[in-house]
């Protein structure tokens, strides 16, 4: 399992299509996806997200850390997970970046790409993420992949 992640990790870092907001990221099922993009995916492949935040160590020292990425991970482990959970994402892992200590990964995995929308519609509604971004307001630059599990991977 995790030699699987750890493929999936180096393999978003080799080969990325990016799309515009108004033409999200197509993720799923194979039959969700065109043609072109399903012919290696799984038929009961769900939705999967990996988020790669840096944070800007301009903020360091300028909250309860010393460190941005400390704050950051505290902004995670305090409500930030338990609030995607309670809108119906589940949290795969969240790593610690040691290439650049000033990353954190995290990978999330939905029903279908309409599922995510859903999710991050009620995540940004939800008064708590308001909340919680407020008292941690750590400005990370954001890098994300959407991928969809392939026919022959034992993580779906």
């Amino acid at each position: 399992m995790k030699k699987a992640i750890l493929t999936m990790l180096v393999g978003c870092g080799l080969s990325t299509t990016v799309y515009t907001q108004s033409s999200p990221a197509p993720c799923g099922p194979s039959g969700d996806l065109s043609n072109e993009l399903s012919t290696n995916v799984a038929s009961d492949s769900r939705c999967f997200e990996i988020r790669m935040y840096t944070a800007d160590t301009a903020r360091d020292g300028g909250g309860d850390y010393d460190r941005a990425i400390d704050e950051l991970h505290q902004r995670f482990r305090e409500k930030e997970v338990a609030i995607f959970e309670k809108h119906g994402a589940e949290i795969v892992a969240v790593w610690q970046n040691l290439d650049n200590p000033n990353t954190l990964v995290w990978m999330l995995a939905y029903r279908n790409r309409a599922h995510r929308t859903e999710v991050w519609d009620a995540f940004r509604a939800d008064p708590e993420w308001a909340a919680l971004r407020e008292k941690y307001p750590v400005p990370v630059d954001a890098n994300v992949f959407m991928l969809s599990a392939t026919d022959y991977s034992a993580l779906k």
